[in-house]
């Protein structure tokens, strides 16, 4: 029988501090899934006999019992777990949630359910990811024009809309 190749450590690793809060003391801390993952989970820590009730339609901040101080030139993307949105409608509200290297407050998810159920969340439930990106600091320089483009100040689905005037003409 073959063993199977384990998948290298995807790009640049570095050091994340984190602080358990009392609240989060016993669940595990965030951990990659699987080697090739991008993402760490996040737990909730909500009381174990008060769970919170997510109902259709409505958001709730969920605590994960951590603070986590990001390098500088990084920050937190809080993203939604692709199972909760798919089985329950459950994704986070401002995906993705940034958290900016210089906070020390607790790490919270803003979930929302949209789907058609309520939805139980319960204490370690994985509520969502947390991707460490980097950042890059512009430099604002005013214009008074722009260079153009082919796109020009077309927006929101022009470019689909290119492709779909394609396949219009090119039909008999």
């Amino acid at each position: 029988m073959k063993k199977s190749k384990k998948i290298p450590p995807q790009g640049k690793r570095l050091t994340l501090k984190v602080v358990r809060l009392p609240h989060g003391a016993d669940l595990p801390l965030p951990a990659y899934q699987s080697t090739g993952a991008a993402g760490l989970d996040l737990m909730a820590a909500v009381p174990a006999d008060a769970p919170l009730t997510l109902d259709p339609g409505r958001r709730a901040n969920v605590p994960t019992g951590l603070s986590i101080a990001f390098p500088p030139g990084t920050e937190g993307q809080v993203r939604p777990r692709s199972g909760l949105a798919a089985r329950h409608g459950i994704t986070v509200l401002n995906s993705p949630g940034t958290i900016d290297c210089d906070y020390r407050g607790e790490l919270q998810v803003i979930l929302v359910n949209l789907g058609h159920e309520p939805v139980i969340v319960e204490r370690g439930m994985r509520v969502a990811q947390l991707v460490v990106a980097p950042v890059l600091h512009a430099k604002i320089e005013e214009q008074k024009n722009l260079d153009k483009t082919a796109r020009g100040v077309k927006g929101f689905g022009s470019t689909g809309e290119r492709m779909i005037d394609k396949k219009r003409k090119s039909r008999p």
